[in-house]
Parts: structure tokens; sequence; C-alpha cells
């Protein structure tokens, strides 16, 4: 009889321990029956119970995680005992629920996250998407055979931190030191110590005002092997070869008073008006269908019809006009030589030959590169001014072209001008976000060495905190974006994240992303131009994420001169110009070459600084890179998309709180 007793208790352990196994292991979830009315639309009510998770929930009710998180955004976060979901009772199906694979018998999502496997999908991509190891995914999911999941089990990935690898770039850290301020050095006993003045001392470090223990100072002119040398080891140094500057004049302190002109200017302006397209009146229309044959029929275009490649230019050429009659009413007689010029280089190269160019005083145009190069390289023999209006794909049509002028700022300048400002915030986590899975994009790795060699000013590579994220599209990886980026912030410090792309999608989805994890992390956003003119950004997440961008131009519509133009425009055109319209570029730069070539005649073509007339969105500032080169506009407008829905011109002065 003790022997049968002893066979019952261990009988009903064996029983206990596998229902406390399962129970550990795997939850079923069951669908509410409590309905609700919300807005005319019908919910399930569903209160979320121990050991519930979002993908058991779903499949519980026959719908998707991505139905679920739509009704419920902050399950993307993870699900919470007690807490209250709806489900729409639409989407409700009454297949069977599929069996739930458990990979961890407890979650524990501040160390994993936990990955619905998609069709196709296989540890080694899993590896690449979350930039861990294979080996670290499969030791994070003991006792599963995670070469055979199904589709939709979940597998856990562990969080790591999230860093790129080590990166040489083209920084030449090392002829600096960096000291470390002790207890009791003073700029002056830390310049003393070096062989410095404090003016050299400062100027390294321009942010510096009073030091305090533990800041890093940047200390020039000597490599880490060399500060024991003696001063004759010293004096033997090859001396640094000096880059040749080109020469410029100082810029007038306020704006050049235009007035009382005179003479003759001829001006050949050269744009894609598409002519003959405009004058075709009538398409043919081929969309419908009639007993399976297609229908062509010839339609009427009504009469303020304009065909849609030539808009742009046709307002660039109203603000031409416009400036054009502003400048004549002082004076100044002007000529306008205007020509359909495509992306034809036969074209371009006929009006050449015509010699029709020869005599020109200002060239405005072409816009295709091609075009544009043909044309400089003429015009730079005969010393006439070029003027590029748009932006093009890169800025070599500079180099030995002394006449050429780009009036818009090109990528690298943009890149430059954020690389400095990100660098104002040096103590920010900082997360660099770009699409380019090859790394080949020549854009991208100028970018990123130009953010180092301005981090490099404020302190050591080894405490700079910069992260790599690439980039892809939710549609390839199934939403796991947001989890991917959380691993790159941190919570600890304030998150500085870049989008270096100019692509409207990888934007408009990393918005998305950002603007979610703006709820849990302090971030400060920065991104290029174009993102001011992409029609497809939600604008309202431009405003909430306080995003800083460097745009080519502001408008202050306040200014009397901007009055003034709306005014003309709307009486001359019966419509006013859009912020980003062409008409404001087309009018300031035949103010501007117009104006500088009559006041100041051939000098101002050499030393276009020495002239500074009030514009409407631009304020010029054209440089040379090299003795010989053309002339690049770098003047760019910080601008932030402010929390209280303002658009605001930023201090350039001001630094980061």
């Amino acid at each position: 009889m003790r022997i049968i007793n002893w066979i019952k208790v261990i009988t009903i352990l064996i029983i206990v321990l596998i229902c406390d196994t399962n129970v550990n292991s795997q939850v079923v979830v069951e669908r509410s029956k409590d309905k609700v009315i919300i807005s005319g639309v019908a919910y399930y009510i569903h209160q979320v119970k121990k050991g519930e998770f979002a993908y058991s929930i779903a499949k519980a009710y026959g719908i998707t995680v991505e139905d679920l998180t739509r009704e419920n955004p902050p399950v993307v976060y993870g699900t919470k005992e007690g807490q209250i979901l709806r489900i729409p009772v639409s989407l409700v199906t009454d297949t069977k629920p599929a069996e739930k694979v458990t990979i961890n018998k407890q979650r524990d999502e501040t160390k994993y996250i936990y990955h619905r496997m998609n069709p196709g999908e296989t540890v080694y991509s899993l590896s690449k998407l979350y930039g861990v190891s294979e080996n670290d995914i499969i030791q994070s999911n003991p006792g599963i055979d995670i070469t055979k999941l199904s589709v939709g089990a979940e597998i856990a990935i562990p969080r790591r931190e999230f860093m790129s690898t080590q990166q040489k770039f083209n920084v030449q850290e090392d002829k600096y030191i960096y000291h470390k301020v002790m207890m009791g050095e003073t700029l002056y006993s830390i310049a003393k110590q070096y062989g410095l003045t404090v003016r050299q001392l400062r100027r390294e470090n321009r942010d510096l005002r009073f030091p305090q223990v533990g800041d890093q100072l940047r200390i020039p002119g000597v490599k880490k092997s060399e500060v024991q040398e003696t001063e004759q080891a010293k004096s033997d140094s090859v001396p640094p070869v000096l880059e040749e500057v080109p020469e410029r004049i100082a810029k007038p302190a306020g704006y050049t008073l235009v007035k009382d002109l005179k003479g003759t200017l001829d001006v050949a302006v050269l744009l894609p008006f598409y002519l003959a397209e405009n004058s075709s009146r009538s398409e043919i229309d081929s969309s419908k269908i009639v007993k399976g044959v297609k229908s062509y029929r010839e339609i009427q275009q009504p009469d303020d019809w304009i065909y849609p490649e030539s808009i742009d230019f046709l307002e660039m050429y109203q603000g031409i006009l416009l400036a054009a009659d502003t400048l004549r009413s002082m004076g100044l007689n002007i000529n306008l030589h205007v020509y359909d010029i495509k992306s034809d280089t036969v074209e371009i190269t006929k009006l050449i030959e015509s010699g029709k160019l020869a005599h020109m005083d200002l060239i405005i145009g072409p816009v295709y590169s091609a075009d544009l190069s043909i044309v400089s390289r003429y015009s730079r023999n005969l010393g006439i001014p070029v003027v590029s209006p748009v932006p093009v794909m890169n800025n070599s049509a500079l180099i030995k072209n002394p006449t050429l002028f780009l009036a818009s700022t090109s990528l690298e300048i943009a890149q430059k001008a954020l690389a400095k400002k990100i660098s104002e915030y040096y103590d920010n986590n900082i997360v660099f976000i770009h699409a380019d899975s090859l790394g080949v994009d020549e854009d991208v790795k100028r970018f990123k060495s130009l953010i180092f060699k301005e981090l490099s000013y404020k302190l050591p590579y080894e405490d700079i905190k910069f992260k790599e994220f690439l980039f892809y599209s939710r549609s390839m990886f199934n939403n796991d974006s947001i989890n991917r980026l959380s691993q790159a912030l941190s919570e600890q410090s304030k998150n500085v994240i870049i989008i270096a792309s100019e692509e409207a999608p990888v934007i408009s989805e990393v918005m998305d992303v950002v603007s979610g994890l703006s709820r849990r992390f302090d971030i400060k956003l920065f991104g290029y131009p174009v993102i001011r003119d992409l029609d497809r950004l939600d604008q309202k997440e431009l405003f909430d994420m306080d995003i800083m961008v460097y745009s080519p131009y502001w408008i202050d519509y306040s200014k009397e001169n901007v009055k003034q133009f709306n005014a003309d425009y709307r009486q001359k055109f019966h419509t006013e110009p859009l912020e980003k319209s062409y008409a404001w570029q087309g009018y300031d730069i035949t103010y501007y070459f117009l104006s500088g070539l009559a006041m100041h005649g051939k000098d101002f073509i050499e030393h276009p600084e020495i002239h500074n007339p009030e514009l409407l969105q631009n304020d010029y500032d054209f440089r040379r890179n090299a003795p010989g080169d053309g002339f690049e506009n770098q003047k760019l407008f910080m601008v932030r998309y402010s929390k209280d829905y303002k658009v605001i011109l930023e201090d350039e002065n001001d630094k980061p709180q």
C-alpha cells in the first residue's frame, strides 16, 4: 500500500509540473465577447492577460499584428497586463487561430526584440537586419531549431549596442593631441605648457570660455609622439604646404544701394520652355476599353493648359521679366534674347555656332549639365558670365571656368554646413541614417567624413558617440524599423538623428519612425535641404519633430521689396508665386547680376562679393574653391520647424542648450 501511495504522489507531482510548464510556455488567448460602438464602428474590447502578447492576440482574432497596432498604437512598444485593446469586428475572421510557437518561457523585452518570421527570412538575414551575430540569435533561443521555424513564429533577437564598425576617415587627427583639464589648470597655464598663446588655444577650441575639470582641449600643431621632442627635432620637420586661397575683397557691411543706372546690357535666357509641346493643343486618350479593345480618341486641351515640364521655367522667366522692369525703371537699358533650350546638346551647339551668343553681357542657363558644360567652355574664352539658375548634379563644371556661377548651392555645401552645426551637439548620441547598402555612395561617405572631421575639433575620436544605421524599407522587413532604430537611441542622453538621403521614400519612412520614437527619446532631427520641397511629407511631423534644415532660400514676407514683388506679379500675371516657385530665383539672379555689371563692370565678375543688393529670397555668397575656378553660392539659411507650428529662421550664433 505504501508503494502504491508513493506512486500516486509522484504521478500527481508530474501532472502538476507538466501543467505548470504549459502555463508558463504558452497562454491561450480567448476572444472577448464584449462589443462597443465607437463613432459608428463596432469593436471587440479585449483586456490583456498575463502572458498575452501582440502576436498571440492578433492570431486569436484572425487579424494581423499591423491591424492590431493600427487601432492600438501603444502595442508597438509591447503589451501590458490589464491593457485595454479595441479590435474592429469587421476584421475578425472565424479562422481557427494558428498554434503559437513560443521561443522563451518568459519574455524580457528589455533584453530582446521579438521578431515574427516572414517568408524567406533566415538567421543570416536577421543578423544583418538587427546588427547582431548569427550565434547571438541562436544562443538567445535555446532548445529551438530556428532553422525550421514556420512563417509567423516569433524569435528573440538580442538587443545590442548599435554601433557601426570602426572606420577610417580622411581626417588628420594625429596632428593634434587632447589635454584633459585637471584641478587648478587655466587657459594660460595649459597654453604655456604647450608653448602656445591663449588666443591659439581658444581658436582651436572655439566654444570654450572657461575650462572645467574633465574638459578635453584640442592642442594644435603637435603629434602625440612629438610632445616630448626637443626644439631641435621640431625645427628639422618639413613645414606644411599651405593651400592657395582665392583672393577675396571684404563684403559691404550693409546693402548696396541700386539706383541711377546707365548703359545697355544684352542678356541671353536659355531655358526649357517646351514651346513645341505647348503648341500642341490636343492629345490622344487611350484609357478606355470598349468590348475588349482600346478606344483611341482625340481630346482638346483647355485654353489655360500648360505643358507640365515647362511650368517651373515659365515662372522663372516671369521673375526675370519683373527684375528687368525694375532695373529699366532705374535707367538701365536691357535687351532680353530668349531661347527654348532643352536637354539637346546638338541644339545648343547650333546656337553657339550661329554666333548669337558672342556679344552677350550675361547668359542665364542652360539648366542641363551637358548643355551647361558646352556653354561655359564657350563663354570662358569670351569672358561672358554664365549663371546656372538651378541645382546641378555636381560642381565639377566650375573647374577652370572662371566666368561660371552656380546660383544654387550644391549638396556638398549643405553637407559642410550641416556637419559644422551637428558638431555643436558633440556630447549627444549621434545616429547617422542612410540607404547606401552597398557602400558605394560618394555623397554618404563624404558627409560621414565631414561630420567626423567637425566632431574631432570637439572630442577625441574614442569619445565620439556615433552610430550608423542602414535604412531598409518597411515593406522589406515587415515594419520592424521602429524596433531596429530604437536600439541605436539612448534614453540616458539626448539624441541627434541625421537623415543622409535625398530620396523621398527614405525621408518619409524615417520621419514616420522617428515621430513614433520621439515619445520615448529626446531627439533632434537634421536633414538635407530637399526636405523643404517634398510634397509627400506629413508637414505636421516636420513641426512635431522640431526638425532643422539648411535651406537655399528664405522669404521674409514682411519686407517691402517682397511685398512689391508680389503686388507686381499679381498685377501682371493675375496670381502669386508659391514660396518654392522659380519666379523668386529668376528675379534675384537678374537683379543681382545686371545691377552688379551696371555698377561695377568687369570687376564684379572677378569679385562678386563687392556687390550686396537687397534680394527677395537669397543672400548670395559666391566663392571659388581655387584660383581660376568658377563661383558657387555658399549661402544657406538654417530653418527650424518649431513645435508651435512656425517656420523660424535660426540665429547661426545660437548654441544648443
